[in-house]
């Protein structure tokens, strides 16, 4: 009777053992659900790839900033060509009809924005140094001069974006720093970079996302400016980080990057997760890499809210 006992109480232990060891092993063994997405590149290539990595459109000039409108139309910041000296702002139809245009002044235009009301925000780059929000005329509506540096023009700002509060957050990246302005021109918060800063997203809870390019670094800070999360190519495996330029926070909390400066073959996008693991990538036969994207769906799926990029 007694051994009858010691062997079950062996097998329950045994029984219990497997209850904690079978979920840890088939988590490791069954492959996670594939994930997908759709999305917008800009960069010397302009172009839309749907889910299976097939590109269904393009756009016969480079871009620096873009967004897929409701009505089906792209808004772009495009670099500089013979018809745009100074670059320019354009909404685009599928066909590549252009609906609106703005053309730069200065030396380089490097934002794109769609605003509630239907202004469209957009930075100049130059020896005067401005964010401006222009009306449907292309009239100017808004004008913020930018405390920037003046020697070097491509190299003062990037993906500028207008808060909910108002004002607008700008990326400065020779001076390393991300800035708030208001309206008025006024600083109201910064924060100093260790690198570049290209693009900068205020998250909901207020923190700002901000991707350093030739750094290879990504990191989130809080309002204090203190940095609470950070990813560099020492947290992946094979350093897939070349230039880390656009970036965008997913509704799911990943961070997808872009690395400019890959070519064929190589990484392009990468969507990571808080605890960095890698969960997507994106590579191609271009040798122009991605300077911004956005993602537009995730396994067939619309992404919903506004988009943080």
């Amino acid at each position: 009777m007694l051994r009858s006992l010691r062997t079950l109480f062996g097998f329950l232990c045994l029984l219990v053992l497997l209850a904690e060891i079978v979920p840890s092993l088939l988590a490791d063994t069954v492959p996670a659900k594939k994930v997908s997405h759709s999305f917008l590149a800009s960069g010397a290539e302009t172009f839309i790839v749907d889910g299976a990595g097939k590109t269904t459109w393009r756009y016969r000039h480079g871009s620096r900033d873009g967004w897929v409108l409701a009505n089906g139309n792209i808004l772009l910041a495009l670099n500089k060509t013979k018809d745009y000296p100074g670059g320019a702002a354009v909404e685009v139809t599928r066909d590549g009809k252009t609906v609106f245009a703005f053309k730069g002044t200065q030396s380089e235009v490097n934002t794109v924005q769609p605003l509630e009301g239907g202004n469209i925000l957009l930075t100049e780059a130059g020896a005067k140094p401005r964010l401006l929000e222009i009306n449907r005329d292309g009239k100017i509506a808004v004008e913020v001069p930018l405390k920037a540096q003046t020697k070097d023009h491509h190299l003062q700002t990037r993906m500028a974006r207008k808060l909910a509060n108002g004002n607008y957050l700008v990326p400065q990246l020779l001076d390393r720093v991300v800035r708030e302005y208001s309206p008025k021109g006024d600083i109201v918060w910064e924060a100093k970079t260790p690198h570049w800063p290209f693009t900068a997203i205020r998250l909901d809870d207020g923190h700002t996302l901000i991707n350093c390019t030739l750094g290879n670094l990504v990191i989130e800070v809080d309002r204090k400016g203190e940095t609470v999360w950070k990813l560099s190519n020492d947290d992946l495996p094979g350093k897939p980080i070349n230039d880390a330029c656009g970036a965008q926070r997913l509704p799911n909390g990943n961070t997808v990057i872009t690395s400019h400066h890959a070519t064929a073959k190589q990484i392009k996008l990468l969507e990571v997760t808080r605890d960095k693991k890698i969960v997507w990538t994106y590579t191609d036969d271009r040798k122009a890499g991605i300077h911004h994207f956005q993602i537009l769906d995730t396994n067939g799926k619309k992404l919903e809210g506004k988009p943080l990029r």
